[in-house]
Parts: C-alpha cells; structure tokens; sequence
C-alpha cells in the first residue's frame, strides 16, 4: 500500500512537471482583470475626447452660422425713394421766382425795388416798383404752395417706406440687418424733416415777401402823398363841369 501511493505521489508530481515545462504552442491564455478594466478605461476616455471635438466643431459651426446671419444685409432698400423726395423738394426751392434763396438777389431787390421812397424817383418809377414788388408776393405765394403741395404728396410715400422699413426691422435674422433698417428709418426722418424746413421755408417766403410790400407800399403812399400836396406840383384846382 505504501509502495503504490508512492508511485501515485510521484506520478502526480510528473504531470505537473510536464505542465509547468510544456511548449509554447501549449500555454494557456491567462486572462487579466485589471488590464482590461485599464483599456476599457482608456477607450472610453478616447471617445468623451472624439465626442468633445465634435460638439467643439458643431458649435464653432453654429457660430459660423450666425456670423453669416449678422453679416447678412438687408434686402429691403428705401434710399433712392428717400433720395428722390429730398431731390424733388430741393428742385422745387431752386425753382423760387423772382427773389429766391439767395442773399445776394435779396440785398440788390432791398436796395432798390424795395429800398424807400426817394424825391429823387418819378412817378413811373414808383408805380413801377409798386408793380414788380406785388409780382413778387404773388411768385413767393405761388411757390409756397408747390412746396407744400410736394410734401403732402411726399407723406404717402413716406408712409409706404415707414410700413416696409418696420416690417423688415421685425424680420431682420441678424445685427447688420436691424442697424441698416434702423439707419434707413433715420434717412427717412430726416427726409420728413428736409420736407417740413423746405415748406416753412417756403411759407416764410412768402410772408416776408408780402411785409416787405406792404411796408414799402406805405413809404411810398406817404411820398405820392406829399408830392400830391406840394403846391404847384401836385393837385391843381380847375373847373369841371358836371352837368349839362
């Protein structure tokens, strides 16, 4: 009995022998816990990194997205009908009869048409004045009311651009297109603006026009009346017969 569970102890010992120092073709996969937890790891934190760079580059796109929309300009353009209303009005001021908007003209016409009545003048020449001076009034009148007949008929124009102008601020996608509407809407202000200064230019015009006639007409009625009752020069008595 002994002699057999000897054999048995040696025999085992054998196989385990022959185990440890088998060929390579013969050894067993061994199978690491830790090691495949690291590269488990390691790849997960790989793809939080690619996932990363793709949000970076989503958003960064986006960005891009909105820069082209801020940079977009606005399709709705009111600055040659704006353009045209202030042209049309300054016509219409460059127009003015007789005396217009210039200092010079003005200085000249004050200087003799509507200077005072001189002893020096004759009758013709007085009469004359009187005439050229209502000739004024009337042209100064006349173009008053152009003037405002143009910036009434610019008002529903400026209504059409205001409704567009809104609407397109409203609408606007990016800064560029809200600055360029608000900037037109401050064009078309101004150009209301240009058409309120031109008609009361116009009107005060025509009103000094018309003071500077009736004043020069009293002068020149207290001089008629002086000649008028200079002895020997003015009325001469004589007899007239009224009824047969």
């Amino acid at each position: 009995m002994r002699h057999r569970r000897r054999l048995s102890a040696v025999s085992a010992l054998a196989i385990a022998i022959t185990c440890v120092v088998s060929p390579t073709s013969a050894q067993l996969i061994v199978f690491d816990p830790n090691n495949y937890a690291q590269n488990m790891l390691t790849a997960a934190r790989e793809l939080q990194q690619i996932n990363n760079q793709i949000i970076s580059l989503q958003n960064q796109a986006q960005m891009l997205i909105n820069q082209a929309k801020n940079l977009a300009s606005l399709p709705y353009s009111s600055l040659q009908k704006i353009e045209q209303s202030i042209q049309k009005t300054q016509q219409l001021l460059a127009e003015a009869q007789r005396i217009g908007y210039d200092v010079q003209q003005i200085d000249r016409a004050f200087s003799t048409t509507y200077a005072p009545a001189s002893t020096n003048q004759s009758d013709q020449d007085l009469i004359a004045n009187a005439q050229t001076r209502w000739q004024n009034s009337v042209a100064g009148l006349q173009d008053a009311l152009r003037v405002q007949a143009t910036v009434v008929g610019n008002l529903d124009t400026s209504r059409a651009q205001l409704s567009a102008l809104v609407s397109s601020s409203q609408g606007a996608t990016g800064a560029l297109q809200a600055s360029q509407a608000g900037n037109q809407l401050l064009g078309l202000q101004a150009q209301q603006l240009a058409d309120l200064t031109a008609a009361v230019a116009a009107q005060g015009r025509a009103q000094n026009l018309e003071t500077a006639q009736r004043t020069a007409a009293q002068n020149q009625g207290r001089e008629q009346l002086r000649r008028f009752l200079t002895p020997g020069r003015g009325y001469q008595p004589s007899t007239v017969q009224m009824f047969h």
